[in-house]
């Protein structure tokens, strides 16, 4: 899921489904008008006809739009304009290459709003650690920030109409690539906030011959 995030792009779409139901009428009746003349024995006559039209009005009938994809929001300059990020994290958002910036960005329903909500994970360009993750809620069009951990290495995430938090864990000397463990944290959007449901811990095993890179240090 963690990657880099340039510039959203508008996408457009075009329709032929008009066009293949105008060409399905004249065929059908030209069917219709053909079972009539042979006569005889009946409905048995019209089964392939029928048969015939009902594939032609499947092919002409638009199958199911899939849900449509919420418009994207500038995650970068969501997050400088934020008087809620730390000015720390502010200040290390820089592209990594060209101007693709070290930012995950997912959308959906956790607080039973009007628009998705948008989750802003921000991490540093080498190791892809979290620096920040961020909620935005939609209000009267614009977004407003209702959750915030700055907690190095954390990761924000949507889960079932849940917001779900993994913040990992180091010990004394642990490298940056071998935390000790982590704590998952589940959050639900309760009277107009974020409240803590569940929490669990996992410890991990080590791994002889990590580096001794230091483990990274909360944002002031």
């Amino acid at each position: 899921m963690r990657g880099l995030t340039g510039e959203g792009s508008a996408r457009t779409r075009g329709s032929i489904q008009a066009v293949s139901a105008a060409l399905a009428v004249p065929t059908a009746l030209a069917l219709l008008v053909s079972g009539c003349g042979a006569g005889g024995t009946g409905a048995r006559d019209e089964g392939p006809a029928h048969a015939d039209s009902v594939a032609g009005a499947a092919a002409a009938t638009p199958s199911a739009a899939p849900s449509a994809s919420p418009d994207t929001v500038n995650a970068v300059k969501l997050v400088k304009d934020d008087p809620k990020v730390a000015p720390e994290v502010k200040r290390e958002l820089k592209p990594c290459v060209a101007n693709e910036y070290p930012v995950d960005v997912s959308y959906g329903n956790l607080t039973s709003g009007s628009a998705d909500d948008v989750v802003v994970n921000v991490l540093t360009c080498g190791d892809a650690v979290g620096v920040g993750s961020y909620v935005y809620r939609e209000q009267h069009g614009s977004y407003e920030n209702v959750f915030t951990s700055e907690e190095p290495p954390v990761y924000a995430e949507i889960d079932r109409g849940d917001l779900v938090v993994t913040k990992q864990v180091y010990d004394k000397g642990d490298p940056v690539s071998s935390p000790s463990g982590e704590n998952v944290i589940t959050y639900r959007w309760t009277s107009g906030h974020f409240a803590e449901k569940y929490r669990t811990h996992n410890d991990y095993g080590k791994v002889a011959g990590d580096s001794a890179t230091p483990a990274p240090s909360p944002a002031s």
